[in-house]
């Protein structure tokens, strides 16, 4: 593997959505659905979705009305989602951690644990800032990302999946601060090893964070159905919050 940092290597290749094709649409779309529903966002409003990778968020979030901006690091990602583009729904390739200039958006939404994904707080900060100055006064942040606490508590070590005739052999592990997912495979002959590194933040690590870049949180839920958020059960860290 080169000096890339990790995400940027792994979610351009065509493994990534190979591993992850499994995702259930249905599911994504009922809970993009229940959010604005909650949050009561109107029609026509501008949204940002932030790491779309495909753009299935994007998509959804268009169909029900907003003008979408897709975004995400991978340039293969933003090509296949391009696929889709209309007048109110475009994707680019974007750094979450750099803001987009001249550009406000009512919503922001970061779905799907595309978040973490770096060394530092300092960089956590970068994306929050960077989220803030991209929000008009009293837009709304979506933050879905999984629940550490739980994923930590039952964490499967070793795993071997077989999809599209590829054997994925993957190894996970906690070492205090990330969690770690080995992911190993051959194909046509040629050995493949890829990391994947997220940074296990828990409800309070968001809570300082957001509070400390001028976020008021709203709701906290616990899965996409918009459940109350329980620390060793829900499967899901969903944080709503508005811009100060």
């Amino acid at each position: 593997m080169d000096s890339k940092e990790w995400f940027a290597d792994w979610f351009d290749t065509s493994y990534y959505h190979t591993l992850y094709a499994n995702r259930n649409d249905a599911e994504a779309a009922d809970f993009i659905s229940n959010l604005v529903n909650f949050l009561q966002i109107e029609k026509n409003s501008s949204v940002l979705d932030l790491a779309c990778g495909k753009g299935r968020h994007s998509i959804t979030l268009n169909k029900l009305g907003y003008s979408v901006l897709g975004v995400d690091l991978s340039p293969n990602s933003i090509s296949a989602a391009k696929q889709h583009e209309t007048e109110n729904l475009r994707f680019a390739v974007h750094d979450m951690r750099e803001v987009l200039i001249g550009q406000k958006f009512d919503a922001i939404f970061n779905l799907f644990t595309s978040f973490g994904y770096f060394d530092t707080i300092t960089e956590n900060e970068k994306v929050v800032q960077s989220m803030h100055e991209m929000l008009v006064e009293n837009g709304f942040l979506i933050i879905d990302f999984m629940n550490a606490q739980k994923v930590i508590d039952t964490l499967v070590t070793k795993e071997s999946k077989k999809i599209d005739g590829i054997t994925f052999e993957l190894e996970r592990l906690y070492d205090g601060s990330h969690i770690f997912k080995e992911i190993r495979f051959e194909d046509k002959g040629k050995k493949f090893h890829y990391t994947e590194r997220v940074q296990a933040l828990k409800k309070e690590d968001f809570e300082q964070l957001l509070t400390a870049n001028e976020f008021e949180i709203l709701h906290t839920f616990g899965d996409f159905s918009l459940s109350a958020y329980n620390a060793a059960q829900s499967e899901r860290l969903i944080i709503l919050a508005k811009k100060i």
